[in-house]
């Protein structure tokens, strides 16, 4: 393992999830060992990146109701090929070199838990999109 492997794997946050083991799937093990815990540390990067995909969107965001904007979320990350991309590329920077070689044996399946998990978190966050007021 290089010095950039070792210096990504101490800065992520450990995470208390169910059990690894033997039964678990390659896909499960690595979104338990290494999709959550990037996840958890972006977490600010992809508050930020959500708000200013909102702005770039005219704000149109904060005149939907609660049911609309949980499906704007989910439909900017699975339908906007641009910011989809640009959300994996959140993720896939803090991959260790032997994490991006098994990322890239099932790279499709991992995707799409990769971006479910995004989706949630995003929502689960919804109130950080409320639009910001000024106080004078």
């Amino acid at each position: 393992m290089n010095d950039r492997s070792i210096s990504l794997l101490k800065v992520r946050p450990e995470i208390k999830t169910t059990q690894i083991n033997i039964e678990m799937s390659d896909d499960e093990r690595f979104q338990n060992e290494t999709l959550r815990p990037i996840l958890k540390m972006q977490n600010p990067l992809f508050i930020a990146v959500f708000k200013n995909y909102i702005k770039k969107h005219k704000n149109s965001f904060y005149e939907l109701g609660l049911e609309k904007r949980l499906q704007y979320i989910e439909h900017a990350v699975q339908r906007d090929v641009k910011f989809r991309n640009s959300l994996k590329g959140v993720v896939i920077g803090q991959f260790t070199v032997e994490e991006y070689e098994l990322y890239i044996t099932n790279s499709s399946a991992l995707n799409k838990r990769m971006m479910n998990m995004v989706v949630k978190r995003l929502k689960d966050q919804l109130q950080l999109f409320e639009r910001e007021t000024l106080a004078y």
